[in-house]
């Protein structure tokens, strides 16, 4: 069983940074793929970036948000992080991690998600 607790969210200016961190306790982290999701109210979530397993650190994005945002982990912290930069309205969302044991397939490790919110 993995835990994942998501933190680094907050109110930022468009144009701004944050940086989202995803902390794991219960297993190593860097055994499993590791996803960002985003969803707004009243909308599906949606596949924001993914990192392989640590082996194989291949990462993918959606294209809302290629050149601007970046995962990464960091194997002695038990940690993944998304580091979003040039923020829009439209970047609003709860952003939630979530885990698998593979690199493909359904995510079966959910966190319970970070507030971002972009406004002036």
């Amino acid at each position: 069983q993995v835990q994942l607790v998501e933190s680094g969210g907050g109110l930022v200016l468009p144009g701004g940074s944050l940086r989202l961190s995803c902390a794991a306790s219960g297993r190593t982290l860097s055994s499993y793929s590791v996803g960002w999701f985003r969803q707004v109210s009243g909308k599906e979530r949606a596949f924001v970036a993914v990192i392989n397993i640590a082996t194989d650190r291949t990462t993918s994005y959606a294209d809302s948000v290629k050149g601007r945002f970046t995962i990464s982990r960091d194997n002695a912290k038990n940690m993944v992080y998304l580091q979003m930069n040039s923020l829009t309205p439209e970047d609003t969302a709860v952003y939630t991690c979530a885990a698998r044991s593979t690199n493909w397939g359904q995510f079966d490790y959910w966190g319970q998600g970070t507030q971002v919110t972009v406004s002036s």
